[in-house]
């Protein structure tokens, strides 16, 4: 896939390091006459960046770089990104892609979501400077199967905050990453289906990174590090490792039965398996997505996930029940 003038314009700048790079020379590198490479800065410098220009030619101070999920940050795969600086979720575009064809692999980014979407249509609080995205796919899944992309996007967000932390992030069932005891991250999925087959599936992901969070229940990476973290890089290691995951778990997948190895990838990286634990309904689906407990549905040890990612809670009196991740969450009784 051809690079955009953008895209290459960018990647020959930050190549020199601060160093100036002559329009003539872009010209030829790029492959674009001057007068495209003019356009390309002034588009450039209207989207925020900050490109200097001097006698010797265009330069780009590094200290003064910023931090952009525009599609032309992320190489070959720019035509698959599609960016907004205020949306009410990224979810309703996935949506409104999706019914438009849009390809699989297309990931919707926003600067801040006035309704960003939790589970159960709870509100995700989206404050400028966190990372915001869903990505829209298209498997040849079961609907009953659905659940196994939320949960390879999960094991690999964990991951990845681990990685960058240099601590160990945990899942918590249904869709929550956890790091020091607080919540840090969260995921969330729709899906269309024709018949027993879905059409198309998107998962919608929020990490706090360098914006305030809501409440003391929550963190951010910022907290954590104590200074800021780009969240374009954020973004490139979870979509990765989403990839190393799908590669890793799902290629030898039943998925008529769930899939074990990767149940059992996702149990290895939770920090409840064997806690006690209630299965309760959220009291209240307005509220925003640290969800609240309402009717307890059931009391008991929690077992961990089953093949298809159903919640396994052992109690006295019943044996083991299961609960798909549906309208139901977990909570720890301390």
């Amino acid at each position: 896939m051809k690079l955009s003038s953008k895209s290459m314009l960018l990647t020959f700048l930050r190549e020199k390091k601060g160093e100036p790079i002559s329009g003539t020379k872009l010209s030829k590198e790029i492959g674009i006459s001057r007068v495209a490479v003019w356009k390309a800065v002034q588009s450039l410098l209207e989207s925020g960046y900050s490109i200097e220009t001097t006698d010797s030619g265009y330069h780009i101070d590094p200290k003064k770089e910023k931090d952009f999920l525009y599609p032309w940050e992320f190489g070959k795969k720019e035509k698959l990104f599609y960016h907004f600086k205020n949306t009410d979720s990224t979810m309703n575009r996935a949506r409104e892609l999706a019914l438009k064809n849009a390809a699989s692999g297309s990931v919707i980014t926003a600067e801040k979501q006035s309704a960003g979407k939790g589970r159960n249509g709870r509100t995700w609080i989206s404050r400028q400077g966190g990372l915001f995205f869903t990505i829209l796919e298209r498997p040849r899944l079961a609907i009953a199967d659905y659940t196994l992309f939320s949960l390879v996007t999960q094991i690999a967000v964990v991951k990845t905050i681990s990685s960058i932390a240099g601590k160990k992030a945990f899942l918590r069932w249904p869709n929550d990453i956890y790091i020091n005891g607080r919540k840090i991250a969260g995921v969330t999925t729709e899906i269309s289906g024709e018949g027993d087959l879905i059409s198309w599936l998107s998962v919608g992901i929020g990490v706090n990174i360098n914006n305030p969070v809501p409440s003391a229940k929550t963190t951010s990476l910022t907290e954590v590090l104590g200074h800021n973290v780009s969240r374009r890089i954020v973004l490139q290691k979870i979509l990765e490792q989403i990839d190393i995951v799908n590669k890793s778990f799902t290629s030898q997948a039943v998925y008529t039965q769930g899939n074990r190895a990767l149940a059992e990838e996702w149990n290895s990286l939770a920090d409840c398996i064997s806690a006690k634990t209630a299965v309760f309904e959220p009291a209240n689906k307005n509220e925003n997505s640290l969800d609240k407990p309402g009717k307890i549905l059931a009391r008991g040890i929690f077992q961990g996930i089953d093949p298809a990612g159903r919640c396994i809670l052992k109690t006295e009196d019943k044996g083991n029940l299961f609960f798909n991740q549906g309208s139901v969450s977990l909570a720890l009784i301390t």
